[in-house]
């Protein structure tokens, strides 16, 4: 039985600019709701933490971390900047907190704000200076994405142990949870995400298909990743399954480029081209001739004018005749008879260029083919030699004459347009999710999840291993590919003691649920004091303060060297003792 065919096309989708939106009565009574924005590296989401059921409790604003800049605008405005779904294509930002806050300059919402594990002091300072000093927010929240997702798909009772491993678009996290709280110092990071899983796909397509080279574009490569890729259970038993052709033949996905049904041959008869080229040739010689006749009465008119003077130095009116001099711009009369002479020259030129293009286009009417003499009408006045003659110039005669024309059919195309445009998706489906599992695909000096995650684990006594892998969670973009969660089965059990247990769970969203994490958090904890940082902490103690919460990063203060004071080193410089070799 014949397999189905598999042929996808690309949707291609264009982005539409975000719209307005007007926070409502219940977002502001009787207090200013939270506001929650998840900043992912592939995608940015924003919405309300309101427990009001009026309030939608899901993100309001989606749109892709980017920023294009134009190098300046039309009319001298200036550059434009452009963030999201306003670019309208990836393929060419207002700031990312700047999008929601158009309206008004003021914020007076608190704000719940994801980071990046062991976010740098110096990053969160910058960001906290902006929030207070722009936009006058009251309070804000720092959280880790990943934690917010694990926060909310909590199994147990809270607090609760577990060993997050969240892939995302830039990078891959495993991180230890104990007791609620991360463990920072036994957090790895992996530098492969579905980034480079992008790049990788369309350096290999690029190299299968070199003719669609500029249609191979990341986009598209993101596409095939989020729709038509999955994870091997075993990628070397699942690579000698492609070697045979019935498996490839029922699981290859074929997609379509978007092509042109034109024939690239032409179907227009070489009569019809005889045509418009004649019709191309008269125009050009029309207006040439008509060139020609202008500049004619142009020289005429000038040759008539010096003619006149010279009439009137041959009538003896000097005075006349110095005056159009003058006017002429000439100094004597033998300058006037040189123009003279040039310009009668070049009217008889151009009159013969008009009178030998009118020859040449009347050539052009008369039929050229030379008609072969018709032997009955010569009679008895031509010869039997005459006869040959004439026959023997007959071939010279046929080689001149234009061949008759045979109606032409429409070209064929030897081969398939549509497959032509087609990628085949074989191998390639597997070995691009791959890359995290082997970073060596790519030539990355780097671990894969699964030896990071023994790592982490080995740093951790038996017991605490053990309680680790009871509550291993899968969350982020780069998790969603069908398999992954049966391959990380498959290597700690690899990995795991004999007859030990584990289990391994997957986000309910993984894209969404860190959002959603957030809006938890913000509605339980939206009274409290615990994990806000208000204005007064932001004076106090700096911009890279911190207030840890359950899914928040740990805070490590910066601790600068006490330096000796002054006054106690003034005395003993004036007694001069010291060290004799720092003396001079």
């Amino acid at each position: 039985m014949a397999a189905p065919t598999r042929v996808f096309a690309f949707r291609d989708a264009r982005w539409a600019p975000d719209p307005v939106l007007e926070p409502g009565a219940a977002v502001r009574s009787p207090q200013p709701a939270p506001l929650v924005i998840d900043n992912g590296s592939f995608q940015t989401r924003a919405g309300w933490a309101c427990p009001d059921p009026a309030v939608p409790a899901e993100p309001l604003l989606r749109f892709r971390s980017l920023a294009a800049r134009s190098r300046g605008a039309r009319g001298g405005a200036g550059a434009e900047t452009q963030v999201g779904n306003d670019l309208g294509s990836p393929e060419p930002l207002r700031w990312l907190l700047r999008s929601p806050f158009d309206r008004n300059g003021c914020v007076d919402h608190p704000i719940v704000l994801t980071e990046a594990v062991c976010n740098p002091l110096y990053s969160r300072q910058m960001m906290s200076e902006l929030l207070f000093e722009c936009y006058q927010v009251p309070k804000v929240s720092y959280g880790v994405d990943s934690l917010y997702s694990f926060y909310h798909n909590r199994r147990q009772n809270w607090p609760c142990s577990g060993l997050v491993i969240s892939s995302g678009y830039q990078c891959t996290h495993i991180l230890p949870v104990l007791e609620g709280r991360l463990d920072a110092k036994n957090c790895k990071r992996i530098n492969l995400g579905g980034c480079q899983a992008a790049v990788y796909l369309q350096r290999l397509l690029q190299l299968k298909y070199p003719g669609h080279f500029a249609a191979i574009t990341l986009s598209r490569m993101e596409e095939i990743l989020h729709e038509h890729s999955y994870v091997a259970q075993d990628y070397i038993e699942e690579l000698q399954k492609w070697r045979c052709p019935d498996y490839y033949e029922n699981n290859v996905h074929k997609m379509q480029l978007p092509f042109s049904n034109k024939l690239l041959g032409s179907t227009v008869a070489s009569e019809e081209k005889q045509e418009k080229r004649q019709q191309q040739l008269r125009r050009l010689q029309e207006l040439n001739a008509r060139r020609r006749e202008e500049k004619l009465q142009l020289d005429q008119e000038r040759l008539d004018r010096l003619l006149y003077v010279q009439e009137l130095l041959e009538d003896g009116q000097m005075d006349q005749f110095h005056k159009a001099l003058v006017e002429l711009n000439m100094d004597s009369a033998e300058e006037l008879q040189s123009y003279i002479n040039k310009l009668s020259l070049s009217v008889e030129q151009t009159k013969q260029k008009i009178l030998q293009s009118e020859v040449n286009i009347e050539v052009d009417v008369v039929d050229s083919k030379p008609e072969t003499p018709d032997l009955d009408a010569l009679g008895s006045e031509q010869s039997l030699e005459d006869v040959e003659s004439i026959n023997e110039f007959e071939p010279l005669f046929a080689e001149e004459q234009p061949e008759v024309e045979k109606p032409v059919a429409a070209v064929q195309p030897v081969f398939n347009l549509a497959e032509y445009h087609q990628l085949f998706l074989g191998t390639e489906r597997i070995r691009a999710p791959e890359i995290v599992f082997q970073p060596s695909l790519i030539g990355e000096d780097q671990a894969g999840i699964a030896e990071t995650m023994q790592y982490v684990l080995e740093r951790y006594s038996k017991e605490q291993q053990a309680i680790l892998v009871q509550n291993v969670f899968l969350t982020g973009g780069n998790t969603m590919y069908p398999g992954l969660k049966a391959r990380i089965q498959k290597e700690l059990l690899e990995m795991r003691p004999f007859q030990s247990s584990f289990q391994v769970s997957l986000a309910s969203s993984p894209v969404l649920d860190a959002w959603y994490g957030a809006r938890d958090w913000a509605v339980e904890y939206m009274n409290r004091e615990e994990g806000w940082i208000s204005r007064k902490d932001y004076d106090e103690k700096g911009g890279e303060y911190l207030k840890e919460h359950c899914a928040s990063n740990v805070y490590v203060p910066i601790r600068l060297p006490k330096q000796a004071p002054r006054a106690a080193e003034a005395p003993s410089r004036a007694s001069g003792t010291g060290n004799p070799s720092e003396q001079t």
